[in-house]
């Protein structure tokens, strides 16, 4: 991929609340999402795309500009979107339905439970403004939206680390029987992922990007990218933390995160851009306590029960303990 360098900004302004989550200096991919789906679409013609007046925001303009004939503006009805993609559905094609992560599991969470999950339909639904990637408070922060969607049966759950993870993701999920629910990174994305030898996405599979004696940290989404710049900056602590990237949150890949916790007694860490309900780290927690393992010792690094402030990305990242710099020092603090 080519990967323009992100331009410094010297100080922050209100754009900061809807930034790219990429850091000063940091490889970035346009749009990734839309030009994965629009490669994939031109040798599928069952693929169409369908939006709740965000197809800008969703990078699926792309789309739009490149199959006219197989795009759907619904308007701000996300209802209606969800009805309507699991009708296509049902006469054989491929919707792939975008819009803000806390518009589609807040507002249409019924027509997805209903309409589209209990007839297992091969609906693609791909949300923008996952967790904390918005700072506009509340209303748009979906920091619950996989608590939400993981109790739908048969629903397939996906968190991209990066460009990378999503361009590989998006032909996976378009070929996956059944639903599935991916958070979408819009924009200038990250990419991270393209400097670790041979990975790459692979749908239900957790992948170790590097190995630790001290720190284990299970992650998906940007965390994952968060994680690898943590790994980095305790290295020269003389800390040695290793990388599991969960991407597929439902199924979880239970084998390999047992197998990894079981292999070392270190301090295992679950860094998610979710609440710390319901996501995750429940679900890892869960997993340990069914096969009966015991890690040397275990927290969570996700976004706390409250609603968040909003406010400019960078400022809330640290204040909720994700950011790169907040992570080390939490990491340091549980170590002690």
């Amino acid at each position: 991929m080519n990967a323009p360098v992100v331009d410094k900004k010297p100080r922050l302004t209100t754009s900061a609340m809807i930034a790219s989550i990429a850091s000063e200096g940091q490889r970035v991919t346009a749009a990734p999402f839309g030009k994965a789906l629009v490669a994939y679409a031109a040798d599928h013609p069952e693929v169409v795309g369908l939006t709740a007046d965000l197809a800008k925001y969703t990078d699926l303009h792309l789309f739009a500009q490149a199959f006219p004939e197989r795009f759907y503006q619904m308007g701000m009805a996300e209802q209606l979107l969800m009805a309507a993609a699991g009708g296509m559905a049902k006469e054989g094609l491929t919707p792939f339905a975008t819009t803000y992560a806390a518009f589609a599991t807040r507002r249409a969470h019924d027509f997805i439970h209903q309409v589209i999950a209990e007839e297992n339909l091969n609906v693609k639904i791909c949300c923008a403004l996952p967790g904390l990637t918005t700072g506009y408070g509340p209303s748009h922060a979906a920091t619950e939206d996989i608590a939400m969607m993981r109790g739908i049966p048969g629903l397939t759950i996906v968190d991209p680390c990066d460009a990378l993870d999503l361009a590989q993701a998006v032909p996976q999920i378009a070929q996956h029987e059944g639903p599935v629910y991916m958070r979408l990174l819009r924009g200038n994305v990250p990419l991270v992922l393209d400097d670790i030898e041979g990975y790459q996405f692979e749908l239900g599979k957790a992948k170790l990007l590097r190995d630790g004696a001290d720190v284990l940290i299970i992650s998906s989404g940007l965390m994952t990218m968060r994680a690898i710049e943590v790994a980095k900056v305790l290295a020269s602590d003389k800390v040695d933390v290793a990388v599991l990237h969960c991407p597929t949150i439902k199924p979880l890949d239970e084998k390999t995160i047992v197998d990894a916790v079981r292999s070392k007694s270190r301090l295992v860490v679950v860094a998610e851009n979710h609440s710390v309900i319901g996501g995750l780290g429940e679900a890892v927690a869960s997993a340990l306590l069914r096969h009966g393992v015991q890690p040397g010792g275990f927290q969570l690094a996700g976004l706390p029960d409250v609603f968040l402030d909003a406010g400019a990305l960078p400022t809330l990242h640290d204040r909720y303990g994700i950011s790169c710099e907040a992570l080390s020092v939490r990491i340091k603090a549980w170590l002690k």
